[in-house]
This record gives structure tokens, sequence and C-alpha cells, in this order.
């Protein structure tokens, strides 16, 4: 997949655009960079609504090119290095978002497939609790 950034997009459209490729994933933008192994204070994460020129200081414009195949750590990397952006890959966990910060040795392939398997684990437990209480 190719990601475009330039300055006229927002976070919003760059998410969506990602998150069209790996459902069960998403990339949130920060002011700060995390450490490998660590995650980032989510005071320091950009609103959605913002354009990639609020909050890059490069004036941009170029490609993100990655396939399910690429470590999420890379990923990560070729935002900063690139374009100066700080991003951080979410996995879904059930109801939840989880920063990959553990697992950012991961594909992007692989994180998207665990999220799949837990949000299917998710919705069976869901059904089992519905049907539980419906017997009541």
């Amino acid at each position: 997949m190719i990601l475009e950034i330039n300055t006229n997009k927002t976070i919003r459209d760059v998410q969506n655009e990602f998150s069209a490729a790996f459902p069960y994933l998403k990339i949130e933008f920060f002011s700060k960079p995390h450490t490998i192994g660590k995650g980032t204070k989510k005071e320091y994460m950009k609103e959605s609504s913002l354009s990639i020129k609020d909050v890059s200081k490069k004036e941009l414009a170029g490609f993100i090119n990655f396939t399910e195949d690429t470590v999420v750590h890379d990923l990560e990397k070729a935002f900063q290095s690139q374009f100066d952006l700080y991003v951080q890959v979410f996995r879904k966990s059930g109801s939840i978002w989880l920063e990959t910060t553990a697992t950012d040795n991961w594909t992007l392939g692989y994180q998207n497939s665990q999220g799949q398997e837990l949000d299917k684990a998710n919705l069976s437990n869901d059904r089992e609790e519905n049907d539980y209480h419906e017997q009541l």
C-alpha cells in the first residue's frame, strides 16, 4: 500500500487510508516520539482534525510505502524520518485500542490478524453473556 502524505491532508485522512488496509489497526499522531517498547502519553496525541502541515515541521509531500510484511517499528520510523511525523500503531483488542509498544517487532499483517482474532473472541463472549442474561 502507498499512503500519500501532503500538507493538504488531515490526520483523519491518513488514518482512514491506513485503516482501510488494516481494519484492526489504527495510527495516532503525537507531538513527541516514543521510545521503542514504551508508549506515548495521551496528552501528546494530536487531534485528527488537524492538517498534516499543522503537525510537521517539514514542508512535505511524498509517500509511505508499506505492506502486510512491514514491521510496525519500521513504519513508525519511516513517518519520522521522511516527514518528521511521530506516529504510533494501535491494535484493536476487543472494545479497546492498545498501543503496540511491546510488539513493535511484529508485522502489520500479523498485528491486524491478532486484532481480528481478539475482536472475534470479544463478539463471541458478548453473545454468550447476552444469551446468559436472556435466560434469566
